[in-house]
């Protein structure tokens, strides 16, 4: 058992469960924030029992979000010493900047929020909210601008690359670094498509049972918008990112596309909707393309030819020398695709709910039944792009400065890892379960459940 394999897994394994919470969180937050101004503006009861009811499913996802999260901090120490020695310096700063000002803002207004209700003025009350949702986003700028470093250098000095431990000169550089002001935008209409689908699906499960539909038409009518509109820009922020990982990861952007070689009789490069290839991955044995597409895509061309995954090779032991700079395509290629494909039929389900909502015809919706399936569709594409990013990176866990497998702590064995690992996906797995059940148990019970006294206050009389 090698280590260096373990430790990625581990760290793998837990990102994919923390990230699994994170961009329901981010949108989420907005969604009541603007329940509960509506309430704020309206003084009706409905709005008031709607903020209430998606405030809990809001919690709950917190909560969990806030457990998982902690341990990746944690494994920075554990098992990536070496990297933390390597980085501490650079990557220490925007994580430090999210645990003191935007986790902490976050969580102290979370608890305003929930115990204020009736307690303080309602428009110090709403501004708590409001702070809830701004902190959780503050905390995934900073979080991205730690990651933008490992995509993309900015902010250190040079001459400390050869001393064996990198030094930040410029502060502003690490901040304003482009990749993670792309990366911002597009996590955080992720979050809101996220919860955009989220609110729609349940709404429509209460809805075709007539429960509260009147309610639930209020909150499927702002999801359906929300849900179209963030995927769409999403999209158009991520073509975007492959304009900027065509110039400075060319590597992520050939393994994307499983493009082992260049096809000099054919202008352009094709994009796979679909590449089958032999067992040993590096040659396609049948696929079906879209001519010229991902010059289009990478390029903003239709000419423009994107290097294959050998001739980047060449580039990158010419440049680093020897060695293998090819990530395993499996994840990069399946998990663009599963990105790509959720988020065509996102757009689609999108389109067909905000024309029921323009038409007034949510309740005779012929599809309205797959909504609430299609709530797993932007947890997928989340996944599949988080993926992307972190394995098309590889073999460098720093872009073009540190390998990852020069990262591991070297004091921690194997059989250490393995231990943790276990004990990782067992406790992280019956936190999924638990994340689950209470998510699914609140949704199905409706307003009603909130209403005796699940959020901020008790309330002694069962409603008739």
């Amino acid at each position: 058992m090698d280590p260096v394999v373990l430790s990625r897994w581990q760290f793998a394994l837990t990102t994919i469960y923390h990230f699994f919470f994170v961009p329901l969180t981010l949108g989420l937050g907005w969604v009541v924030a603007i329940l509960h101004t509506r309430y704020v503006r309206s003084g009706d009861e409905a709005d008031k029992r709607l903020t209430k009811f998606w405030g809990k499913l809001f919690l709950i996802n917190f909560a969990m979000g806030t457990v998982t999260g902690i341990v990746q901090e944690f494994q920075f120490g554990m098992n990536w010493s070496e990297y933390s020695r390597y980085v501490g310096d650079i990557f220490g700063a925007p994580l430090a900047i999210e645990a003191l000002l935007a986790f902490f803002l976050e969580s102290t207004f979370l608890g305003i929020w929930i115990f204020g209700w009736d307690r303080i003025p309602k428009k110090l009350h709403l501004a708590s909210i409001w702070l809830v949702a701004i902190g959780s986003n503050l905390s995934a700028l900073w979080i991205l601008i730690a990651n933008s470093f490992m995509q993309r250098p900015e902010g250190y000095d040079p001459a400390s690359v050869e001393a064996g431990r990198l030094l930040l000169n410029d502060f502003g550089a690490l901040v304003f670094n482009p990749k993670a002001w792309l990366a911002f935008p597009h996590t955080i209409f992720a979050g809101l498509s996220t919860a955009g689908f989220f609110v729609m699906g349940i709404s429509a499960y209460h809805i075709l049972r007539k429960q509260n539909v009147a309610m639930f038409k209020k909150s499927f009518q702002l999801a359906a918008v929300l849900g179209l509109v963030s995927v769409c820009v999403t999209g158009l922020i991520g073509h975007s990112q492959g304009v900027e990982v065509m110039e400075y990861q060319p590597m992520k952007m050939a393994s994307i596309e499983a493009i082992w070689e260049n096809d000099p009789n054919e202008p352009g490069s094709p994009f796979s909707l679909l590449t089958i290839g032999d067992l040993t991955g590096r040659n396609k044995v049948w696929s079906l393309e879209i001519p010229r597409m991902l010059s289009l895509i990478s390029c903003n061309n239709l000419d423009c030819e994107v290097p294959g995954v050998y001739q980047v090779q060449a580039q990158y032991e010419a440049l680093y020398g020897p060695g293998d700079y090819i990530p395993l395509m499996v994840f990069t290629y399946w998990g663009f695709r599963f990105m790509f494909y959720s988020a065509l039929l996102m757009i689609g389900l999108g389109g067909l709910a905000v024309l029921a909502v323009m038409r007034n015809r949510v309740q005779k919706m012929k599809l309205l039944a797959l909504f609430p399936f299609a709530i797993i569709l932007p947890f997928l594409a989340n996944t599949g792009g988080w993926v992307v990013t972190e394995m098309g990176r590889q073999p460098w866990i720093v872009q073009g400065l540190l390998k990852t497998e020069d990262a591991v702590s070297v004091n921690v064995s194997a059989g250490m890892v393995l231990f943790t690992l276990i004990g990782y996906v067992a406790i992280y797995g019956a936190l999924m379960v638990a994340d689950v059940y209470l998510l699914s148990r609140f949704a199905k019970a409706g307003p009603d459940a909130t209403d005796r006294g699940v959020i901020g206050e008790t309330v002694t009389e069962e409603k008739e």
